[in-house]
């Protein structure tokens, strides 16, 4: 593989610095996910307003994001407990009513981006799939969809729903999810290189166990696995620093910024407005399903409410590890909330003429 030119890596080690600093100033300010929003909103900016002294073809690397995936995935699976599973029977209600949101999301998006934003037939469905999104930009090249609004929209969906939802969540609690001030994840202490040289490893082999069984996420769901069956066999106990998984929110944060780089702003203000539509009715239809399926269960509706909501699957788990929400069982609902809406795209579209 061909090493990154010298210019590629020190405007990443740059973007990194800058969100740390923009991590650190929402913390400080009591921020909900201080350093997943400081990073995104840093990163952002910069491609806002100097996309045009990036080097030429500058790209995030996704091995060295896919590192960090593996971090959050070793520390939710160390929360694979006994306890979570005697909930698994709990989601016989959860997961039909999960079925309900795809559906009930897709449809909504399809009419939100058809009639507001004008988008053909093809891009509208795909842009509005509520997650799978490499496999909806996939399915959507290959039905014809412009590819450009299909990635925005992808894309968007997943940065609105990690903006707003620790937001609302830190309403719904009463305190900022995520902050300094609130978020421990196990013994570790800063300066415990061991736990820290155990967590890597974990994750390292995790991501190449996903990656070669061929799973869905797998940079998230075979270290996730790895460490949930060391844990529950009680094999290894598993604890990080709680500045490990501020710095894993910092490279997912800066790589979610990246993103826009190559839109124009009309494209962008367009899309955030119709995202904006979009997100705020699938999270009302979450909602919705969480009070239906707590009131069924006794599940608690804030774990509901994040296990709902259609981010992606690694921020949503941290948001679950910051307001202890059980962030197993909700990276389940979301893993199936992926199968659900990929099974959905493969299927429906053999049915329709785009």
């Amino acid at each position: 593989m061909t090493r990154p030119p010298a210019s590629h890596l020190m405007l990443t080690a740059l973007l990194l610095l800058l969100g740390a600093g923009g991590g650190a100033l929402l913390a400080r300010l009591g921020a909900p996910l201080p350093y997943m929003l400081g990073s995104l909103i840093t990163s952002a900016l910069a491609v806002a307003l100097f996309q045009h002294r990036f080097p030429k073809g500058y790209d995030f690397s996704q091995r060295f994001r896919m590192l960090f995936v593996g971090v959050i995935g070793v520390l939710i699976g160390a929360q694979l407990t006994p306890a979570v599973a005697a909930l698994l029977p709990l989601m016989l209600v959860s997961i039909p009513a999960m079925a309900v949101f795809v559906l009930g999301a897709h449809a909504m998006n399809y009419a939100i981006f058809r009639r507001l934003g004008g988008y053909d037939r093809a891009t509208a469905y795909f842009a509005g799939s509520p997650g799978g999104l490499i496999e909806s930009i996939t399915l959507g090249e290959a039905s014809g969809a412009d590819v450009r609004l299909l990635t925005l929209m992808q894309f968007l969906r997943i940065i609105v729903v990690v903006a707003l939802v620790p937001v609302g969540m830190s309403i719904w609690e009463g305190y900022p999810v995520g902050s300094a001030a609130g978020s421990t994840f196990g013994p570790g202490a800063v300066g415990d290189w061991l736990s820290v040289a155990k967590t890597m490893a974990l994750a390292v082999a995790g991501v190449a166990l996903g990656i070669r069984l061929r799973l869905p996420a797998g940079q998230l769901l075979g270290p996730l696995a790895l460490a949930g069956a060391l844990v529950l066999t009680g094999t290894v106990e598993i604890s990080a620093p709680p500045w490990l998984l501020a710095g894993a929110q910092v490279v997912l944060g800066t790589g979610l910024g990246v993103r826009f780089t190559g839109m124009n702003r009309a494209m962008f203000v367009k899309g955030m407005g119709l995202s904006l539509v979009s997100v705020a009715g699938m999270m009302a239809l979450g909602v919705a399903l969480s009070l239906i399926v707590a009131r069924l269960s006794g599940l608690p509706v804030d774990m509901l409410v994040v296990s709902f909501a259609p981010g992606g699957v690694v921020e949503m788990g941290l948001i679950a590890l910051s307001i202890a929400a059980n962030p197993a069982f909700v990276t389940m609902h979301h893993l199936m909330r992926i199968f659900l809406t990929v099974g959905e795209l493969a299927l429906i579209p053999r049915f329709l003429r785009f």
